[in-house]
C-alpha cells in the first residue's frame, strides 16, 4: 500500500512538472513588415494560453541567426526553434543540431503541404525536416498603369511578350522597362526549376554528396546572355541602372514598369502603389517551348533543435501548431505576401468572402505556380555550402554585367569555384549518408 501510495505521488509529480509552462525561444532572421507580423503572432499565441510562453528574437538576417544558432549550440545555449533559410538546408540536416519536425510531430497530415514547399524540405524517405513558414516563391510583378501608356493591355507570360512589351516601353520613352538584381535565387534557381533544368548533377545533390554543377550548360547561360544583350539594348536594367539602387524600391517608386520579384516583396509594392499605379501580380514567365514546372519555395522553414527537455519540445510543438492554423496563415499572409504553406488555406480564404482582396493576391497565385507539375530537378537544391556559392554566382556574373568578360567564362568560373566547394563539402561529411 505504501508503495502504491508513493508511486501515485511520483506519478502526480509528474504530471505536475509535464503540464509546467514552458518559456522557449524562437530566433528569426527577418526585418520590416515581416519581422513586424512574426512578433504579431508571437503575442497572439502567447495571449491564446498560458501553458507556454514563446520569445520571439530578432537576429537581423538569415545568415546571422544561422551563424549565431550554430555557435549557440556549440556552447549548449541555443534557442528551441529557429528560423533557417532555404539555401541552408543540407547544411541543417547534416548538422546533427536539430530533429526531424515531423518525428516531433507525427499526427500531422504533411501531405496538406504545397508540394513545392514540402519536396525542399523532405528526407529521401519523405519526411519532413523543418517546417514551412514564410514562404515565398517568384512572381512577376507589373505596373500596369504605365504598360497601358505605352500600348501594352495584356500582362506578357512569355519572356518574348517581356521584351516585346519592354519595347514598347522604351519606344514610349520609358528609362527603365524591366528591372532585375540578377539574384541566384531569381535568375538561376527559380529560372532553372520551372524550366525544367537542372542546376547541378545528381538531381541538384538530392541523390548524393557528389553533384556536379551543369548550368553553365543549360538554357539558363542563353538566358544570362539575352539579360547582358537586353540591358545594352536599353530594355533591362540592373540596381545600380536605376536611380533607386535597388531594383524593388525602383519599381516601387513607378522609375521601372516590370519586375521577377520574391512574393514577400508584395505588400510593400501594394503600399507603394496605391492611389498612383495598378498593381499586377502573375506567375512568372517562361520561354516559349518549355514546359512550366513548379517554383521553388523560398523564404524560410522552422527546426527544432536539440537538446531541449520534454516541456520546451511540447512548447514548440503547440506554436508549431498554432502556426500551422489556416486563420494564422491568412493573417501572415494578408500582411507580409508571403504564401500559405498549406493547401487548406485557400479553402479558407475562400470561405472568408476576401476572396479577391488585395490582401491575398499572392495566394492562389503563389500556391498554383509552386504546385505546378514537379521533376526530379525541380524538388529544391540539395548542395553543400550553397550560400558561399550564391555569392560566387553574383560575383562572377556581375563581372559579365559590367564587361570584364563574357557571361559563358562568367558561369564556366562560377561553376569551377562551385564544385571546389562542393568537393570540400564532400570531404567534410565523407562517411555520412543523406537523410
Amino acid at each position: 500500500m505504501k508503495i502504491s501510495i508513493l508511486a501515485a505521488a511520483a506519478a502526480l509529480m509528474a504530471g505536475a512538472c509535464s503540464a509546467q509552462a514552458a518559456n522557449i525561444e524562437f530566433w528569426y532572421g527577418n526585418t520590416g513588415p515581416v519581422e513586424t507580423a512574426i512578433k504579431a503572432q508571437c503575442d497572439a499565441f502567447n495571449a491564446a494560453q498560458s501553458q507556454h510562453k514563446v520569445t520571439c528574437v530578432g537576429q537581423g538576417s538569415y545568415e546571422v541567426s544561422m551563424q549565431k544558432a550554430i555557435a549557440a549550440y556549440r556552447a549548449k545555449n541555443h534557442p528551441v526553434l529557429i528560423q533557417f533559410f532555404d539555401a541552408g538546408t543540407l547544411d541543417l540536416m547534416l548538422s546533427n543540431a536539430v530533429v526531424p519536425v515531423q518525428e516531433i510531430l507525427p499526427d500531422v497530415k504533411w501531405d496538406n503541404y504545397i508540394a513545392g514547399a514540402r519536396a525542399y524540405y523532405e528526407t529521401s524517405g519523405g519526411k519532413l525536416f523543418a517546417q514551412p513558414y514564410n514562404a515565398s516563391t517568384l512572381l512577376f510583378y507589373t505596373n500596369k498603369t504605365e504598360l497601358e501608356k505605352a500600348g501594352v493591355t495584356q500582362t506578357p507570360t512569355t519572356w518574348e511578350e517581356v521584351i516585346d512589351a519592354a519595347r514598347k516601353l522604351k519606344a514610349a520613352g520609358h528609362a527603365c522597362p524591366f528591372v532585375t538584381d540578377g539574384d541566384t535565387w531569381r535568375v538561376l534557381e527559380q529560372f532553372s526549376a520551372r524550366h525544367g533544368l537542372p542546376i547541378a548533377s545528381r538531381h541538384n545533390g538530392y541523390d548524393g554528396l557528389d553533384a556536379e554543377y551543369v548550368f553553365n550548360t543549360t538554357f539558363v547561360a542563353k538566358h544570362l546572355q539575352n539579360l547582358v544583350d537586353w540591358r545594352k539594348e536599353g530594355l533591362v536594367r540592373l540596381n545600380a541602372d536605376t536611380k533607386a539602387g535597388n531594383y524593388t524600391a525602383a519599381f516601387n517608386a513607378g522609375e521601372c514598369a516590370m519586375m521577377e520579384g520574391s512574393s514577400g516583396s508584395y505588400a510593400a509594392s501594394t503600399k507603394a502603389f496605391d492611389g498612383k499605379y495598378q498593381l499586377t501580380v502573375n506567375m512568372a514567365p517562361m520561354y516559349k517551348g518549355y514546359e512550366r514546372h513548379n517554383t521553388l519555395v523560398g523564404g524560410a522553414s522552422i527546426y527544432v533543435m536539440k537538446g531541449h527537455d520534454q516541456a520546451e519540445v511540447d512548447g514548440a510543438k503547440a506554436f508549431l501548431d498554432f502556426l500551422r492554423k489556416p486563420e494564422q496563415q491568412m493573417a501572415f499572409t494578408a500582411a507580409t505576401g508571403y504564401v500559405p504553406v498549406t493547401n487548406d488555406v485557400l479553402d479558407a480564404i475562400n470561405k472568408s468572402g476576401d476572396a479577391k482582396a488585395a490582401k491575398y493576391a499572392t495566394a492562389a497565385i503563389g500556391i498554383e505556380s509552386m504546385n505546378q507539375p514537379p521533376t526530379a530537378d525541380s524538388r529544391g537544391i540539395r548542395l553543400g555550402f550553397y550560400v558561399q556559392f550564391r555569392e560566387i554566382f553574383m560575383e562572377e556574373t556581375q563581372k559579365a554585367y559590367a564587361g570584364q568578360q563574357t557571361m559563358q567564362v562568367s558561369l564556366d568560373n562560377a561553376k569551377k569555384r562551385g564544385d571546389e566547394l562542393l568537393r570540400r563539402f564532400e570531404q567534410t561529411y565523407k562517411s555520412v549518408k543523406l537523410p
